[in-house]
C-alpha cells in the first residue's frame, strides 16, 4: 500500500467499517469546480446581489436572511435559497467515495446543496432527514424524506441503511431552509436538550466518531450544531482543517477532544482513495 500517514489509520479504518460517521462542510465543494454558494460568507453575497440589505449585515449570512425574512416575505427568502442552490452540483469525488462504503450508517452534511443526495442515489434502502424552519413548518423540528423524495414516517428512518442528515436543510428535494436569525433563535432554544435532533440521529451516533470535513468552526454557530450532534458519541474525533485554527476553535477541538489532520483536503482525500483497510494494520 502506498504510503499514508499514520495519523490517518484510525479515522480511515473507521470509516471502512461504518464506525465512524462523516460530517461535512461546505468546504468540501472546493474539491471540484462548484456553481453554488460554497460557504456562508458566498451565500450572503448572493442573498445580498439579489436584494437590498443594511450594509452591516452584509457578510452574516443569518443576518441578511433575516433581513430579507421581515422585509420581503419568507416566500422571497426560500426562493432566493432555491436559486442560490438551483445549478446542477455534480458529487465530489469524496461524495462518492462515502456513497461507495460498504457500511454507512449516517452523513451528516450541514450545507443545503444536492451534491451527497445525488451520490447516494446509486444505494439503495436510503434516505434523509432535513431540518426545517418553523416558519414554514409549525410545530416540526425536521422532515424525513425516502430516497424518492416522499415524505416518510418519523419512525421510517430506523430501518434505512444509510441516514444522509441535513441539518440546516437543502434544496432537494423540498426546500427547506433553516437559515435565518428567527430559525436559529427556534433551534437553540431547544438544541441543548437535543428536542431538534432526530432519535434516528441519536441512535447512531452512539458509540460512534466523528471526521469533519470542509469545515470550520469559527463561528458559534458551527460549534453549537457540531457540539450539539456528536453529543454521547463516542471520542476522539478528527478533522481534517488545514489552516491554522483560530483561538476559538482551537478551544473546541480541544474541548470536544477533535485532533487536527493538518493537511489539505484534496490530499486527505487522496490518501482515502488509496487506503485499503485489508491490507493496513488496524490500530490499536
Amino acid at each position: 500500500m502506498p504510503d499514508i500517514d499514520p495519523q490517518l489509520m484510525a479515522p480511515l479504518h473507521g470509516l471502512a467499517g461504518g464506525k465512524v460517521i462523516p460530517y461535512l462542510g461546505p468546504g468540501v465543494l472546493d474539491l471540484a469546480p462548484c456553481e453554488v454558494p460554497a460557504g456562508q460568507t458566498a451565500l450572503a453575497g448572493f442573498l445580498t446581489s439579489k436584494t437590498s440589505v443594511p450594509f452591516k449585515l452584509r457578510g452574516n449570512l443569518p443576518g441578511c436572511a433575516q433581513y430579507v425574512e421581515n422585509f420581503k416575505h419568507r416566500k422571497t427568502l426560500t426562493k432566493l435559497m432555491v436559486d442560490a442552490f438551483s445549478a446542477s452540483t455534480e458529487p465530489t469525488v469524496l461524495h462518492r467515495y462515502l456513497a461507495g462504503l460498504a457500511a454507512c450508517p449516517m452523513i451528516v452534511d450541514v450545507w443545503y446543496d444536492r451534491a451527497a443526495h445525488m451520490a447516494l442515489a446509486s444505494r439503495s434502502n436510503w434516505g434523509q432527514i432535513q431540518g426545517v424552519s418553523r416558519a414554514d413548518h409549525p410545530g416540526r423540528w425536521y422532515r424525513c424524506l425516502h430516497a424518492d423524495g416522499a415524505v416518510a414516517d418519523d419512525d421510517e428512518p430506523a430501518d434505512w441503511d444509510t441516514l444522509l442528515y441535513k441539518p440546516l436543510g437543502s434544496v432537494m428535494p423540498e426546500g427547506n431552509f433553516a437559515v435565518s436569525d428567527s430559525d436559529f433563535v427556534e433551534i437553540l432554544t431547544e438544541i441543548d436538550i437535543q428536542t431538534p435532533i432526530p432519535p434516528a440521529v441519536c441512535e447512531r451516533r452512539s458509540g460512534r466518531h466523528f471526521l469533519f470535513l470542509g469545515c470550520r468552526f469559527n463561528t458559534q454557530l458551527d460549534r453549537i450544531f457540531a457540539r450539539q450532534i456528536m453529543k454521547r458519541s463516542s471520542t476522539p474525533h478528527w478533522a481534517v482543517l488545514p489552516q491554522e485554527p483560530t483561538r476559538n476553535e482551537l478551544r473546541f477541538l480541544n474541548e470536544q477532544q477533535i485532533e487536527r489532520i493538518e493537511m489539505p483536503l484534496a490530499d486527505f482525500v487522496s490518501s482515502l482513495e488509496r487506503f485499503d483497510p485489508e491490507e493496513a494494520v488496524a490500530p490499536n
